[in-house]
């Protein structure tokens, strides 16, 4: 069995593994490069494998730094299964024909304003290759066992978001755990991520392999921000991924506002994704925690403003408010038409949820910023700018350690450190070797590992 790293290595975005055994070959995840503009660049490069040669695709989950390069190989003429659990295709229902539409609309006013060095910018997939792709998947349930040629597989849950799940590998007498994303125990919406089976190897994510989650109470953070807000008669801007953390924000909301812990200001939840995923959510009730009353009420706190003239018509709600738009990262979507209205108002507070990636404007701003680039102009940051750490959908590292220490792992297993930036991984690795007997690495891009 041979594994090449093609993604979510050295980085957090793009996750692809090729995985290849006798006489067959997976691609375990296929994720879009995000973030540093030499990172994005790779999306446009060709993938090296042979695409006729690949006989199925497996997601461990929705993200689109795992699942959003699909319609970049139904472009070039992939028509074989892409397996993942029912929620991640449901979702991937959602995310992926937006990021198309999104590419779309990105390409056309990079033409239209000329800011593009091209005469005629194109997107990397358009909102109906997307769309085709989908006919492609092909859903299993947790645990349920699939096979494609010699290798079979199942995924078992991993918390994280809807559908997460961890993929468990066995060909040629070895077995091999793709850990995906990892969520926390305690996790506000998602169950505890299941135990490992016994592995050979095991290549696990690292997002927060230097950092512990805030062990902040993350409500009383966000009703200290609306009301410090709403008192200065500003407007409450939340940059907001549409899986998972738009939800735990609009579930956080309501139960604020039915506490009496806030003021009952009006909730705009400007992202069509974000209004269908939580649609979603509620219809998978068994795969989280919130109940069916939590879900009515996580839905109901907000007005949806699903059409762009909706949201442009929020530039007319002169008292406070929240927005809450994608994206997470504020690398595009509709919350940029608001950075560009609101930023230079000091009464203006941006409330960031979680990771930011390098080079990203999320991290920018983060890192003290006094102005962003947004559609070719630079915007001042006079608002204030804030982050609650205690959101993310990952385990940290103690979290992970501990995840394994409840899994069967024997100490002969190798470990791969992926999906982490470079001084996460670095400090991943030390603290594995310091706490545990596995043999931890980290996995390079383009490297190849054969067991």
């Amino acid at each position: 069995m041979k594994i090449t790293f093609l993604g979510g290595t050295e980085t957090v975005t793009g996750s692809k593994y090729l995985l290849e055994s006798g006489s067959s070959r997976i691609l375990v995840d296929c994720g879009l490069f995000q973030g540093y503009k030499w990172l994005r660049r790779r999306n446009w490069q060709p993938l090296p494998l042979d695409i006729d040669k690949l006989d199925a695709v497996v997601l461990t989950h929705a993200h689109l730094d795992h699942s959003g390069y699909i319609p970049v190989l139904y472009h070039k003429a992939y028509r074989r299964p892409v397996y993942c659990h029912h929620a991640t295709r449901a979702l991937c229902g959602i995310l992926l024909p937006d990021s198309g539409h999104i590419q779309e609309e990105d390409a056309q006013y990079y033409a239209r304003h000329k800011l593009s060095r091209h005469e005629r910018p194109q997107p990397l997939y358009d909102h109906a290759t997307a769309e085709r792709s989908l006919e492609l998947f092909e859903p299993v349930d947790f645990g349920q066992s699939f096979t494609v040629g010699d290798i079979t597989m199942h995924l078992q849950g991993a918390g994280h978001i809807l559908g997460a799940g961890s993929l468990i590998v066995e060909a040629e007498g070895k077995r091999v755990g793709f850990s995906g994303d990892v969520g926390r125990p305690n996790d506000m919406l998602m169950k505890p991520p299941e135990p490992l089976p016994d592995l050979d190897l095991l290549l696990l994510e690292s997002t927060y392999g230097s950092r512990r989650h805030d062990t902040a109470d993350p409500f009383e953070q966000l009703a200290h921000i609306v009301n410090t807000t709403a008192q200065q008669g500003g407007r409450l801007l939340i940059p907001s991924f549409a899986v998972g953390r738009a939800q735990a924000l609009l579930h956080m909301l309501a139960t604020l506002i039915k506490e009496g812990r806030v003021p009952k200001l009006p909730v705009y939840l400007d992202s069509p994704m974000a209004i269908s995923v939580s649609d979603i959510y509620c219809q998978y009730s068994s795969q989280h925690r919130l109940s069916r009353e939590q879900c009515r009420h996580m839905c109901d706190v907000a007005t949806y403003t699903r059409h762009v003239e909706d949201s442009k018509a929020l530039a007319d709600v002169n008292y406070p408010h929240i927005i809450i738009a994608g994206s997470g990262m504020a690398t595009g979507g509709r919350i940029l038409h608001h950075f560009k209205r609101l930023l230079p108002d000091h009464r203006t507070t941006v409330l960031f949820t979680g990771y930011q990636a390098g080079g990203t404007r999320g991290a920018k701003m983060l890192a003290g910023a006094d102005s962003v680039k947004i559609h070719g102009q630079w915007i001042p940051v006079k608002g204030r700018v804030e982050v609650i750490h205690g959101l993310s959908g990952h385990g940290d590292y103690v979290d992970i350690q501990h995840w394994l220490e409840r899994s069967h792992l024997a100490r002969h297993a190798a470990i791969r450190l992926v999906h982490g930036e470079p001084e996460s991984l670095e400090a991943m690795h030390d603290h594995l070797r310091r706490t545990t007997r596995f043999h931890v690495e980290v996995a390079v891009y383009r490297s190849i590992l054969t067991l």
